[in-house]
């Protein structure tokens, strides 16, 4: 009978061991580099100690993100975007079925504490143009990312513009700007946030959700310019668009999108669909909400992309 037992003993061991390894889920996540802090210290830790595997994350322009997938010269398991368009690109590449809304966040303009206009700003408010005037005035330093790989670099456009309209200020989105395509004011996705937060640049165009998350100043803005509420996008927001040279050197139209995340389990994932689908359940699960919230982002809007 002992040996019987310590025999029991030892399968049940063996089984617990089978299960442990089954449970640990390896993921490897690619995103809009604007999601850098809440995926790589919060979403992407619980999930690996949810699951005892491993997390490994990449940010970029989710535009040059997308296309890297697409020409797969990069692969993941999990591809999560700002705006659909994105995902169209993996859809038209046929890596992806649907993709799912994940959260949502608003356009604000970031300032630097440490900047010569901290003061300026910190004054303004987004019920008129008093942040318009800050913007525009001489020597201010701007930066924001390249239109042509990110979203949020189209989407500062879009919001400027639609501020022309709503405070009445024709001509300023070209003043601030100067041109869409001005490489004095384009960065690097992942690394504008920090050049604001060392005073190399005095403001920046950036999501509610990375600027809270990144604990710096901003100015809020209403919803008429922000660019998050899908009630106003057919009536109001699509009354503006403007256009890019792409790589080819063509010009292409472009047109606002409802500030939603997306997320996606692309069909080479390396971890396999389960994994994926296993880490997109949990950004959508109670903890994962409550994570993302933590970091400044707003509940998903909307319906899913290609259901």
């Amino acid at each position: 009978m002992h040996n019987k037992y310590f025999t029991a003993l030892l399968l049940t061991a063996a089984a617990g061991a089978c299960l442990n390894v089954q449970a640990a889920t390896d993921i490897r996540v690619t995103y809009a580099g604007s999601m850098g802090k809440v995926m790589d210290r919060a979403l992407g830790p619980a999930f690996a100690q949810k699951t005892g595997g491993n997390y490994e994350g990449q940010g970029q322009g989710a535009y040059g993100m997308a296309r890297l997938l697409a020409s797969k010269k990069v692969t993941a398991d999990v591809f999560v975007s700002i705006t659909p368009g994105p995902m169209q690109i993996l859809k038209d590449a046929g890596l992806i079925d649907s993709a799912r809304p994940v959260a949502s966040t608003s356009m604000v303009i970031a300032y630097s504490p440490k900047g010569k206009f901290a003061q300026q700003f910190a004054q303004v408010h987004g019920s008129d143009a008093s942040w318009l005037k800050v913007l525009a005035t001489p020597g201010v330093m701007f930066g924001r990312t390249d239109p042509v790989n990110d979203p949020k670099g189209q989407n500062i456009i879009f919001t400027l513009l639609l501020a022309e309209k709503y405070y009445h200020q024709p001509g300023i989105a070209d003043k601030i700007l100067g041109g869409y395509q001005n490489p004095t004011q384009t960065h690097l996705e992942g690394g504008l946030l920090a050049r604001l937060e060392s005073g190399q640049v005095d403001a920046a165009a950036g999501y509610e959700s990375e600027v809270i998350s990144a604990h710096l100043p901003y100015v809020t803005l209403p919803d008429a310019i922000n660019l998050s509420n899908p009630a106003m996008a057919q009536q109001w927001y699509n009354t503006v668009s403007f256009s890019v040279k792409d790589s080819a050197g063509k010009d292409k139209v472009l047109h606002t999108q409802p500030l939603v995340y997306y997320a996606a389990v692309l069909k080479n994932a390396p971890h396999g669909a389960a994994a994926g689908e296993a880490f997109v359940d949990f950004m959508l699960s109670q903890p994962g909400q409550a994570l993302l919230k933590q970091n400044g982002y707003a509940a998903p809007k909307g319906d899913a992309l290609y259901p």
